[in-house]
């Protein structure tokens, strides 16, 4: 068994056009897998597909609002369509909305938690019968830091999160019989459009990050390649129901 190879497999990676997705679409397509990026961007898109085309990867973009379970059912039905299976699926597409708890909208908590969470649980609702007719599978859900910790500005991005951690759980002890392993994959301060984002609004953010992180830097997208590729790899087939910090030590720092 080549414990790192997925020669033959597909992967869909919703948000997989820029940022944290596009980062674990690279480490997922430098094992051999054919990639489709789901997202609505596609001006975002085309630089992502001509990215890792770049790596001589096969790559294609399918449009879709995965907040919407339709689209979900429709973007795994394409992706099974065109290339005959699917074997990842790594849910990453979010948001947040920066707002205290008090003054945070139904509209925008709602988008929030429909955007990190629910169009995770479609997607995966989707997926599911994908991959137990391929043998097995791997779920990939992108949950955050602030799946560990309360942030005052963060009310239903935190809440969205840590239902991650808990729906990858559930997931896990679900299908675990069926050969898909489901884990989670906790990301710190990475840069990214939505960081950068918080770093215009709070001041001083960029360098309390590095101070409180042991490795003294902020995290890249390309610092996520290596956790995707093992969890959609062979080497993690004993591994399920995990949720693993990948942050440079943020968590464990003081």
């Amino acid at each position: 068994m080549d414990l790192f190879s997925l020669k033959g497999k597909v992967a869909v990676v919703t948000g997989g056009n820029g940022g944290i997705g596009l980062g674990m679409a690279r480490g997922i397509a430098s094992l051999g897998a054919v990639v489709v990026i789901a997202g609505r961007n596609e001006d975002k898109a085309a630089a992502a597909l001509a990215a890792l085309r770049d790596m001589g990867a096969e790559a294609v973009f399918i449009a879709a609002d995965v907040t919407k379970k339709p689209d979900c059912l429709a973007l795994i039905g394409a992706a099974v369509e065109r290339f005959g299976r699917l074997d990842i699926l790594v849910n990453n597409a979010g948001t947040s909305v920066r707002k205290l708890p008090q003054d945070l909208a139904e509209d925008e908590w709602r988008h929030v938690l429909d955007s990190n969470l629910s169009s995770a649980f479609f997607c995966s609702q989707a997926a599911y019968p994908e991959m137990l007719r391929a043998g097995g599978g791997k779920m990939i859900n992108i949950g955050s830091m602030m799946s560990l910790f309360g942030a005052p500005y963060a009310t239903a991005y935190t809440a969205s999160k840590g239902g991650i951690v808990q729906m990858t759980r559930a997931m896990a002890t679900a299908w675990a019989k069926d050969n898909i392993q489901v884990n989670a994959v906790l990301p710190g301060w990475i840069d990214t459009d939505l960081t950068r984002g918080a770093r215009r609004q709070v001041e001083g953010l960029h360098a309390s990050v590095e101070k409180r992180t042991p490795q003294g830097r902020w995290g890249t997208p390309d610092d996520m390649a290596g956790i995707a590729a093992f969890l959609a790899s062979p080497a993690s087939d004993f591994v399920t129901g995990t949720a693993i910090p990948v942050d440079g030590g943020f968590s464990i720092g003081m």
